[in-house]
C-alpha cells in the first residue's frame, strides 16, 4: 500500500493558482506520429511504469498524507490528447502552447500524468509533451516514465510480454490502500509522534543549519553549525559561505504564466571545453548558465555585485535502487554571474561545485526530506503554503534553480520515430524565483529547457539565446589556448 512520503506530499501542499509544481519534457521527433499507435504503446508499457497507474487516495480530514490506489480501468483518451498548430508550425510556437499547458494544474482526481500530440511542426516533425506531477516522480523517475515510451530500435516489440529497453521484470500490482477508519487510526498515530519527531530533527539538524536557506542567514547559526559538526567527529566536513541571494529581476513570487525557450547546443563542444580547462561536463554548463544570466542581467537592470544564488537539485538515489517518489535534495551554490571573465567564471564555478559536492559527499544533505517528514500531515498544506508566500515577498534564498541531467547517448524511437531532440520543462516558485534552466543530454546533443515567469522574463528566447552565446566565449577562449 504505497503512501506519500512526507517530501511528496509537500509537493501537492505547496500548489496554489500560482506555484504549479507539475515537470515535464518536450520530445520532438522526426516524422508524423498517431495517437492511436501512441495509446497502444502505453497500454504495453504501462505495467512497467507504477508511476502512471497512480491515482491520489486522501485521508480523511488531512491528518496523513494520501496514499496511492492503483488505477484499473486508466482512461488513454483522456491521458493522451493531441493538438495542431497553425501551418507551418515553428519553434515559438509550439514553446508557447507548452507554456500554455504547462502552468494548467492535474486534475487530482486522476493519476497525475498528461501526454499532448503536437501536430503541423515545420520539417514533418512531431512534439509530445509529457507532463506528470512532482508528487509522483522526481527528475530521476521522470526520465523513468519517458524511458517506458523509447526503443533503441525503429521496430519496437509488439508484445505485450516484452518489456521497455533497460527495464526488468513487470511490477507487482500495489496493495489496496487502507480503509477510512484505518487511515485515521495511522494518521492519529502518526500525529502523536510527530512531538518526538520534530525534536530528533531539531537535534540532528544543528549540523547541517549552514545548508538550508534563510535558516542559515540567521545570527549564530554557522558557527553552531561548525561546532557541532566538530563535536560529532565530522570537522572534516567543509563549511558552506553565507549566500545571501542579491535582488533581481525574477526575483519574488510569481505569477500565473509561464514563458518557455529551448536551445541544443552541441556535446562535443562542452567536452572540448571541458577538457581544455580541467573541469567536468557539470562545470561548464553551470557555467555557460552563469555567463547567460549575466548577459540577460547587463540588457535589464544591470548585474549585481555579488553572485546570484543557484538552487541545485542532487538526487539522493543509491545506485540501482528504483525506489518510488522523489529521492532528491537541493543544495545552494554562488553562481559567478558577477565575474566578466569567461574562464575565470568557469573556475569560480568549479570551485563552488566541489565544495558542495565535497559537502554532500561527506554530510549527504537530507535536512529537505527530514524536515518534512517532521512536520504534523495536518498542517503541512497551510504552512508550506505560507512558507512559501512569507519567504517569497521577503527573503528569497535562492535567484535561480539550475539542474544538469545525464541521458543516453544513442538514438532513440517513439513508435518508429526518431527522438531528435528532449528539452525539460521544470518548475518555477515563489521561494525559488521566476527562471528555471534544465539541460538533457541526449545522443551526442545538449537540450535546455528554460522556463520563465511571463510578467518577469517575457522573453524566454532571449535568455535562451544568451546560453550559445555563453558557450561560443568558452569556445573562444579555448580556441586561444597553445595546442
Amino acid at each position: 500500500m504505497p503512501q506519500l512520503t512526507a517530501l511528496d506530499a509537500q509537493f501537492l501542499n505547496i500548489e496554489t493558482a500560482t506555484n504549479v509544481a507539475n515537470i515535464a519534457g518536450l520530445a520532438i521527433l522526426d516524422g508524423e506520429l498517431d495517437r492511436a499507435d501512441l495509446q497502444a504503446l502505453l497500454g504495453r508499457r504501462l505495467p512497467y511504469v507504477p508511476a502512471l497507474r497512480r491515482r491520489l487516495a486522501p485521508v480523511p480530514f488531512g491528518l496523513d498524507h494520501p496514499y496511492w490506489a492503483q488505477e484499473d480501468d486508466l482512461d488513454l483518451d483522456y491521458h493522451v490528447r493531441e493538438i495542431g498548430l497553425p501551418r507551418p508550425g515553428d519553434d515559438r510556437q509550439l514553446a508557447e502552447q507548452v507554456s500554455r499547458l504547462h502552468a494548467r494544474r492535474l486534475d487530482r482526481s486522476r493519476p497525475l500524468w498528461e501526454i499532448y500530440l503536437v501536430h503541423n511542426l515545420s520539417g514533418g516533425r512531431t512534439g509530445l509533451y509529457t507532463k506528470i506531477h512532482h508528487a509522483a516522480v522526481d527528475g530521476i523517475g521522470g526520465a523513468d516514465v519517458l524511458a517506458a515510451l523509447l526503443d533503441t530500435t525503429p521496430e519496437p516489440p509488439t508484445g505485450r510480454e516484452d518489456p521497455p529497453p533497460g527495464m526488468g521484470e513487470t511490477p507487482g500490482r500495489d496493495e489496496p490502500p487502507p480503509g477510512q477508519a484505518e487511515m485515521v487510526a495511522r494518521g492519529l498515530a502518526r500525529l502523536a509522534a510527530n512531538p518526538a519527531r520534530a525534536v530528533r530533527f531539531v537535534a540532528e539538524a544543528v549540523p547541517h543549519l549552514d545548508e538550508i536557506p534563510v535558516v542559515s542567514w540567521l545570527p549564530g547559526a554557522r558557527p553552531l553549525s561548525g561546532l557541532a559538526r566538530r563535536l560529532a567527529g565530522a570537522g572534516g566536513v567543509p563549511g558552506l559561505p553565507a549566500l545571501p541571494a542579491p535582488r533581481t529581476p525574477f526575483s519574488g513570487p510569481v505569477s500565473q504564466h509561464r514563458r518557455f525557450a529551448y536551445v541544443s547546443l552541441p556535446l562535443e563542444e562542452v567536452k572540448a571545453v571541458r577538457k581544455a580547462f580541467g573541469v567536468t561536463v557539470n562545470d561548464v554548463v553551470m557555467a555557460v548558465c552563469a555567463g547567460a544570466l549575466r548577459g540577460w542581467l547587463a540588457g535589464h537592470g544591470g548585474v549585481p555585485d555579488g553572485p546570484l544564488v543557484a538552487g541545485v537539485p542532487f538526487s539522493l538515489r543509491e545506485a540501482g535502487v528504483q525506489e518510488a517518489g522523489n529521492q532528491v535534495t537541493i543544495m545552494i551554490a554562488p553562481l559567478a554571474t558577477h565575474v566578466a571573465d569567461p574562464v575565470e567564471r568557469l573556475h569560480e564555478v568549479r570551485g563552488a561545485m566541489r565544495l558542495i559536492k565535497d559537502r554532500s559527499a561527506l554530510a549527504p544533505a537530507r535536512w529537505l526530506r527530514e524536515f518534512s517528514a517532521s512536520m504534523p500531515a495536518a498542517l503541512m498544506g497551510l504552512a508550506a503554503r505560507s512558507a512559501f508566500a512569507l519567504v517569497g515577498e521577503t527573503a528569497p534564498p535562492i535567484n535561480v534553480i539550475i539542474s544538469n541531467v545525464p541521458g543516453p547517448q544513442l538514438p532513440l524511437y517513439v513508435c518508429g520515430n526518431l527522438l531528435l531532440t528532449h528539452y525539460p520543462v521544470s518548475v518555477i516558485t515563489d521561494v525559488s524565483g521566476g527562471v528555471n534552466i534544465t539541460a538533457f543530454s541526449y545522443n551526442g546533443s545538449l537540450d535546455i529547457g528554460v522556463v520563465t515567469d511571463r510578467t518577469m522574463v517575457p522573453d524566454a528566447w532571449e535568455l535562451a539565446a544568451h546560453l550559445r552565446a555563453a558557450l561560443d566565449d568558452l569556445l573562444d577562449a579555448e580556441s586561444s589556448l597553445p595546442h
